[in-house]
This record gives C-alpha cells, structure tokens and sequence, in this order.
C-alpha cells in the first residue's frame, strides 16, 4: 500500500538562466542544427521568476537564519531551529557596513566533525510522443547512472583542499580552509538510487497567452524537440513549464513513497534534458538544472526536502567545456552553500557583463559567465577510466568582496583559483532593482 504524500509545498531558485547572450547557455551551432525543429518565442508568454516561489498561497519563511544553540537537528550546533532537516550551521560576514548571515549544509566548520548526507537519486527516463500520436520513443536514463554515481560528486580524488575527497567538500573546505578543522568534511554518502521512473512526454499541450489585441488566448505548443548528440545518445529540449509540474509530481510522489528523505540531499537526475521557455523557444538561454526544496508548514519541526534537477550532458551539446556532470556539480555545490535559498548577499554583476545583477549565494552562477566553466578530473576504477567535468564554483570570498581573500592560496574560486582573480564587482546598491 502506498504511503499518503504530506501536504507539499515548492519552492525553487532556477540557475543557468543568465540573460547575456555571451553566457554559453545556448546549444552550439552543431547541436542546433540535429535538431528536426525550431521553437520561437510566444508573444505575451509569462516570464518564470528567478526568485524562490511556491506552488501555494501560503508563504515561506524561516523565524530565524541567526545562529542557534539549539538545533532540530540532534547533534549538529548552530542550525536553523524549527526545522526537520538536512544538517546546517550559520554564519555570517560583514561587507558594504552590514552584517549578511548565510546558512549551509554540513556542520560549522570550527567544531571539526564529518558530516555525511545521504544522496538519494531519482534516475528518469523521458518517454516522447512521437507524430503520429501513437509510438513513442524512450531516451533512457540507464547509460549514465553508473557514470553519474561514479563521478567526482560521490567517489574520492585529491585536491589540494585533501586528498581522497569528494569534489562539493574540497570546494567547502578552500572556502574555509583557515577556520575549520582538519577532520571537517560534508559528504554525499551513501549515494544510491532510490528509484526510476519514466515521464510521458505528449509531443503538444495548450498555454495561454494572448492575441495581437491583448485578449486571453490559448496556443497549443510543441512540448519537447530532441536530436543526436554527438556520442549518439539523444538530447531534449523541453518546455519549462511542462516540466516544473513533472518534477514537482516526481518528487512528490517519491516523498509520499518514504524514497525521498528530509535529512538527505535529494536529486532527480535525467539524460540530456534541457528546459526552453516559452519567451525565448528552443533557440534561447536553456535551463540545465536547479535546486529547490519541498516543504510541509502543517508540521512542527517544519519537514524540508532539499532537491536539485540536473541532467547529465553529452560532449558537443554546449561550449565553455561543458559536459558530464557539469550541471550536477553545479546544483550540488550551490545546494551546500544555499539549501534553504535564504542567503543574501551585496548584489553582484557577473563578471564581464556590466549592468547585470544578482544578489543571493550561488556559487555557480558567477562562472557561468566565462568562457571555460569546468575543470577536468579522471577517474579510474580498475582497468576503466574516464575524464569528468565538474564546475569550478566562486567561494564565499567572492561574494564577500573581502580583499585579500581568506580561502586557500587567497582564492576567489575553486578548483580552479585562476578562475575569479578577484572579488565580485558590486552592482552599487546592496539587492537588485525589482519591478519591470
């Protein structure tokens, strides 16, 4: 008998949604070009937004992010109260004459002590309705989830933060690496999935919008293009607001099933899957991953699952050494550094583009700007051995705009210290500006 799903609300930041066209969120001309289809923009279509929303009207918010000496969380020091979930501390740091305190996964790294959290995996294939609207064809999961499991994000390299550690903890540890204790770590461990599931695709469904006289209207829309990608598997571009409800039902579902769990950091990992939205069509700034949490206010301590979307990515789909596990170390990182999406910080451009802002802890979004995002790291597990691309992150000193940086060698990023040379160019007010 299946268990009862909680009284679930959503709340989700989506990332890799940049506006500057040099941001290489675009597919390469190459990948563009396998692609059967164009979709273009629709007029009057509703921008999604970049900030934490949830699917119901009840409000979220935390009665406090200052440090703690009591926590729901049996154990762990210094975490949010009135919470059930994964294992978080507080901070905080002073810049622009004002105190910005930050809650992360993990224990506080002053006390030391080796935090793991699980990582529990939805593993979704995606079943496409075909023209006829009657075959359909299935691009599978299966080729990547051993790939998926066995990559830097959950097995052991060395960095110069430790050695045999997972990727997400050396770039913890550079952040603080001169205030933590050498036993300190947060690992994703165990790491398993937990279950597959397949999603049905239909190949249309209606959105509404409006006509050249600004009345209702609704306009049926292609749902998802696919291609080849270079190595053979097929991508997909899929509308964004298809899948927000997929993904939401996904988790849901899951959670309901005791699959998905509030101390572990949850992720629905799919195959070359990339969102469009209905602004900009399949020609624009693709979606390849986010980090959100589902929360139950009806219960106290409140239960939080904190879950990320990432897609694993062929070679030769996007530029800027993007590929594997790009996006996934992308959401992992940005979930350690920001699960609750609560951490503000001086509103920051991105480096290279003037004018443009963005002023919360998301320690991927920053290099996403430049024109190489990732660092290689190769694997060997007996006589089979693979090179992975995980994302160079920006560290808290980054945001901090603190000179010099106190991170390892005096870093503003990670792997990668020649990344971010220095700190984040303050946009000149402390938040962004709002309204059109």
């Amino acid at each position: 008998m299946s268990k009862k799903a909680p009284n679930l609300f959503f709340a989700v930041i989506v990332v890799f949604a940049m506006m500057a066209e040099s941001s290489a969120q675009k597919l390469s001309e190459s990948a563009q070009r396998k692609l059967a289809s164009t979709v273009g923009g629709i007029p009057g279509a509703k921008a999604e937004s970049l900030t934490p929303r949830s699917i119901r009207p009840t409000p979220l918010s935390f009665s406090s992010s200052a440090p703690s000496s009591r926590s729901s969380i049996q154990g762990n020091p210094g975490g949010l109260p009135g919470i059930d979930s994964v294992p978080n501390f507080t901070r905080a740091f002073r810049s622009h004459g004002q105190t910005w305190p930050y809650t992360m996964m993990g224990n506080d790294p002053a006390l030391g002590h080796r935090t793991r959290i699980p990582a529990r995996i939805i593993a979704v294939s995606l079943e496409l309705q075909n023209a006829d609207l009657v075959t359909t064809t299935k691009v599978p999961i299966a080729p990547f989830e051993r790939l998926a499991l066995n990559s830097p994000n959950f097995e052991e390299s060395d960095y110069s933060t430790g050695e045999d550690i997972q990727f997400a903890d050396a770039v913890q540890r550079a952040e603080f690496f001169h205030v933590m204790k050498e036993s300190w770590h947060t690992e994703l461990r165990p790491a398993r999935i937990v279950e597959h599931v397949t999603i049905f695709v239909p190949r249309t469904i209606k959105v509404p919008s409006v006509d050249k006289n600004g009345n209702p209207v609704d306009v049926e829309v292609r749902t998802y293009l696919s291609g080849p990608a270079d190595d053979g598997n097929t991508f997909v571009l899929l509308l964004d607001t298809f899948f927000d409800q997929a993904f939401f039902d996904t988790v849901a579902n899951a959670i309901g099933a005791g699959d998905l769990t509030t101390d572990a950091m949850n992720i629905v990992l799919l195959p070359n899957t990339f969102l469009f939205s209905l602004e900009e069509g399949s020609s624009g700034n693709l979606v390849r991953g986010f980090h959100t949490f589902l929360f139950d206010d009806s219960v106290t301590p409140m239960p939080i699952w904190v879950t990320a979307f990432a897609s694993w990515t062929s070679p030769g789909l996007f530029g800027a050494g993007i590929e594997d596990v790009t996006g996934l170390s992308h959401e992992i990182s940005e979930s350690l550094n920001n699960p609750f999406l609560i951490n503000s910080v001086p509103a920051w451009q991105f480096p290279g583009i003037p004018g443009s802002c963005q002023a919360d802890l998301e320690v991927g979004d920053p290099i996403e700007a430049l024109d190489n995002q990732s660092v290689p790291i190769r694997t060997e597990r007996g006589r089979h051995s693979f090179t992975y691309h995980p994302q160079t992150e920006a560290l808290l000193q980054w945001f901090e705009d603190a000179v010099p940086s106190d991170a390892i060698h005096r870093a503003y990023s990670y792997p990668d210290t020649t990344a971010l040379t220095g700190p984040a160019v303050f946009f000149g007010q402390l938040s962004c500006p709002t309204g059109p």
